[in-house]
């Protein structure tokens, strides 16, 4: 699915790790990802954390879709800075799931993603 993401690919975004259930994606921020003071825009720290809910989600074989997410933003992020979202599954149910995304600074937590998804199509 992330090889057909052109959006993500665009940003510089890689897979480091993803398995049943869990992905973690990195990212660096880049000048033109910065807003008039002089953070990155959280549009951006959401797109990368939405990227590992993704990958996570559908992890499990039928295609899954966000039916929705928030983030909390909890640390500035800066130009230079190489961002890793990290996904878990908490759990699924039926059609739906839900997922707990860290995005770290290295050791530090800058955000805290929390996506609700939804399978399409056949779910056998």
């Amino acid at each position: 699915m992330l090889r057909d993401d052109a959006a993500s690919s665009s940003l510089g975004m890689e897979l480091v790790e993803s398995g049943i259930g869990h992905a973690s994606v990195r990212m660096k921020i880049t000048d033109a990802m910065v807003n008039g003071h002089a953070v990155a825009h959280g549009g951006y720290v959401f797109m990368v954390a939405d990227t590992a809910f993704a990958c996570a989600c559908n992890s499990h074989g039928p295609v899954a879709v966000a039916a929705g997410a928030d983030i909390t933003f909890v640390a500035p992020v800066y130009a230079g800075d190489e961002l890793v979202a990290t996904a878990r599954e908490r759990t699924r149910f039926g059609r739906s799931g839900i997922y707990d995304v860290t995005v770290r600074r290295g050791d530090e937590v800058v955000a805290e993603f929390r996506g609700r998804s939804r399978t399409i199509g056949d779910t056998r």
